[in-house]
């Protein structure tokens, strides 16, 4: 128990750190700003509670504004896709079930299931963040297209880094 708390801990602390040091300061245009810190809350233990994920998504996304000084955006899209997160799992569910101390990720999960799980949430995550912050519909198209791009990027990325930092096999 303590350990998967200790390891959770240093995901959280490496995925904020890797976000805040590294990626903000990567500019790949307008129309693509990634997002790699999400890993976090998709990698969530699938048997953890409802509202442990919602507070620890909530915790996150405050972690994130206090660094990017973008007052709730990054908050209200993680506590979205916390939210969410427990739909996705029970539509994306085995016929048989999930296995106790798994983490989703594409070794466990397969590819398929890892990509339709991971994708969903981005693009929520995503088009709930860039709709708030532009907050205006005559920008509409504009800012779909930022968020389709923004969400592949942020797909690859996160793909890539779940094999650099994730060990495969029983996880919790």
């Amino acid at each position: 128990m303590i350990n998967n708390i200790l390891k959770h801990s240093l995901h959280f602390i490496i995925l904020i750190l890797l976000q805040v040091l590294i990626v903000r300061n990567i500019y790949l245009g307008s129309f693509i700003i990634l997002f790699p810190y999400i890993l976090f809350i998709l990698f969530l233990p699938i048997e953890l509670p409802k509202h442990l994920v919602l507070i620890f998504s909530f915790l996150t996304g405050v972690a994130i504004d206090l660094f990017y000084d973008t007052a709730g955006l990054h908050s209200a899209s993680c506590t979205l896709i916390g939210y969410l997160r427990h739909f996705v799992l029970k539509f994306l569910s085995p016929r048989e079930g999930y296995e106790d101390g798994r983490t989703p990720n594409s070794d466990n999960m397969g590819t398929v299931w890892f990509i339709t799980y991971s994708g969903i949430l981005i693009f929520i995550h995503h088009l709930c963040f860039f709709y708030l912050e532009i907050f205006r519909i005559n920008e509409f198209f504009t800012t779909l297209l930022r968020v389709i791009l923004s969400s592949i990027g942020t797909f690859g990325f996160i793909y890539i880094l779940q094999f650099l930092f994730f060990k495969s096999g029983k996880q919790s």
